[in-house]
């Protein structure tokens, strides 16, 4: 057993029938390289099956305290039933990216079930081209982005895997409501011996901001409110689903002319596919956006599980017509966000998380969940996470292609999260059903908006094209 962190509990309170907190992970996999061996929804159960020794998450079960005294404990091992976690689906023809687009809509619109482990993965058939997906739906609490690439890379074949016997894997017994909370009560008494700790690295914190000579821009001073926004509003429970690809080399080489890294380009991207999409729904775009965009705090590569980050709020340049303005301004932006979360420190939130009492903000979310829409903190959450650098495999079979998304936040009706792969810088776009017509307009935008950074900036329009891309 162990305790959930505070920052991990968080993401579990945050939930609410309209807001669903997992993540989902989408690997395409090309079969050509099988010759004439099949691989269907059986053999790929055995071979996760064959690694369950090394994907220690996908055995953890949540156990929830009496009374909601402290925060929740994973009980680390228990039985996985890989006929209900592992589970087929079939595209709707000819099976290229916008009717797997829409499977995942369909597949991110329920909740997981609290009472198993929390994760599913859907074997998807019917792709062309000889394709396949799984599609991993996985609880945030269980991994943040780092943990999920570095869980990712753990179940693909980027080294031999031992084969494992079917019952070889140990079930820990289930503990008493008395051993919960008598271990609650002890950890509260660590937590109160740990609390002087944090008072000094809150106050260092402050200290640092205060006597720093960098002073934000009138945009991000504080109370900086999120203006209105056609993506803020009361959530609908279903989710739908749009992805594009961009080559890694074109992004980069982009982004050394101008003196801005990939997350900037990101950000820069986003900033102008948001303005056009003010201005086709709303007919103006004269405010910032205030993005959430997660910074880890823990690179490790061995970490396969938990929440290492800080959502560090920013300011999008929307409101900026010149496009290489914007991508200055975007580049600003991240730049003093960054100082500013290293100067208070990364790790404030997620340290403080730990004092939250569970029952109270589980209620304050399911109340902002079906308040009035306007969210008061943030409009949109965007990430940017460096996947598998390797091509990895599944059974043999190539892994061409790797999507992420995080879910929705309550009044957040937009969420953009791009990975890197191999060669790939891979977009994906989560929306509910009322936040724009089609998520796919969010996706063209910014490939119209890079074209356009690029043409600005003097360089030729033509893309790079990803032959194993889907069309």
């Amino acid at each position: 057993m162990k305790r959930l962190s505070g920052w991990d509990a968080f993401l579990l309170y945050t939930e609410a029938p309209n807001v669903h907190m997992h993540t989902l992970k989408i690997a395409v996999i090309a079969l050509d390289g099988l010759g004439d061996r099949t691989f269907g929804v059986d053999d790929f159960r055995n071979v996760l099956h064959n690694r369950l020794y090394k994907l220690d998450p996908f055995r953890y079960q949540l156990v929830d305290i009496p009374f909601k005294f402290h925060h929740p404990m994973w009980r680390e091992n228990c039985d996985v039933d890989l006929e209900y976690h592992v589970r087929p689906w079939r595209v709707a023809a000819p099976g290229g990216r916008r009717e797997l687009d829409e499977a995942i809509g369909q597949i991110g619109s329920t909740p997981l079930d609290r009472s198993r482990p929390l994760w599913e993965m859907y074997f998807v058939e019917g792709l062309a081209n000889g394709r396949i997906a799984v599609v991993g739906k996985i609880h945030h609490a269980l991994a943040d982005g780092v943990a999920s690439a570095n869980l990712l890379a753990r179940g693909m074949d980027l080294q031999d895997s031992p084969q494992r016997d079917r019952d070889s894997y140990a079930t820990d017994p289930a503990p008493s409501g008395s051993e919960l909370v008598r271990s609650a009560f002890t950890d509260h008494l660590r937590q109160i011996g740990r609390l002087p700790g944090l008072m000094k690295y809150t106050a260092d914190g402050v200290g640092r901001v205060r006597r720093s000579t960098h002073k934000l821009g009138p945009e991000l001073t504080r109370p900086f409110t999120p203006p209105p926004s056609f993506m803020n509003h009361v959530l609908t429970p279903e989710r739908r689903f749009a992805t594009a690809t961009l080559a890694l080399a074109d992004v980069k080489s982009t982004g050394k002319l101008l003196g801005a890294t990939i997350n900037d380009m990101v950000l820069a991207i986003s900033s102008g596919a948001l303005r056009s999409l003010q201005l086709d729904y709303e007919g103006k775009a004269d405010h910032p956006l205030l993005a959430s965009v997660p910074m880890s705090f823990d690179f490790s590569p061995d970490r396969i599980s938990g929440n290492r980050f800080s959502g560090v709020l920013m300011a999008l340049p929307v409101d900026e017509p010149d496009t290489l303005e914007r991508v200055k301004k975007a580049s600003a932006a991240a730049s003093h966000a960054k100082e500013a979360h290293h100067l208070i420190g990364p790790e404030l939130v997620a340290r403080w998380a730990s004092y939250m009492p569970p029952a109270a903000v589980e209620a304050l979310f399911r109340r902002l969940s079906d308040k009035d829409g306007q969210n008061k903190v943030l409009n949109l959450n965007i990430s940017n996470v460096p996947g598998p650098r390797e091509q990895g495999k599944v059974g043999g079979a190539t892994v061409t292609e790797i999507y992420s998304v995080g879910p929705l936040t309550a009044a957040s009706g937009l969420n953009i999260t791009v990975w890197s792969y191999v060669d790939q810088l891979n977009i994906s776009v989560l929306s509910d059903t009322e936040t724009v017509k089609d998520p796919h307009e969010v996706t063209a935008a910014m490939m119209r908006e890079f074209r356009e950074i690029r043409r600005a900036a003097g360089i030729s329009e033509d893309l790079t094209v990803i032959e194993n891309a889907m069309v």
